[in-house]
């Protein structure tokens, strides 16, 4: 896991759509599966996957089910919800 500042990680978010698209999807729901968000937002569950795998890395989200290897379902962790207020401060666009 990388340990980054909330400030550091919003700037790490909006430089990639996908980014900005799972993180407006938490900001809605409270568990996040690969292929509902691809379905939703008109994306590739493998973009979607990318997106989960980089936020679970930076320990923004933790799967759930980490025994499957499709399916997971994810939820934010104490990191990822603060993340997820400054963003909502923030109005989204947090620069």
């Amino acid at each position: 896991m990388v340990e980054d500042s909330i400030d550091e990680l919003l700037r790490w978010i909006v430089s990639v759509d996908r980014r900005v698209i799972l993180m407006d999807y938490l900001k809605e729901h409270s568990i996040a599966k690969a292929s509902d968000i691809a379905h939703q937002t008109n994306r590739s569950t493998q973009n979607i996957s990318r997106a989960l795998k980089e936020y679970e890395d930076r320990g923004i989200i933790e799967c759930l089910t980490p025994e499957k290897t499709t399916w997971k379902r994810y939820v934010l962790t104490a990191y990822g919800k603060a993340l997820i207020e400054k963003w909502k401060e923030n109005n989204s666009d947090p620069f």
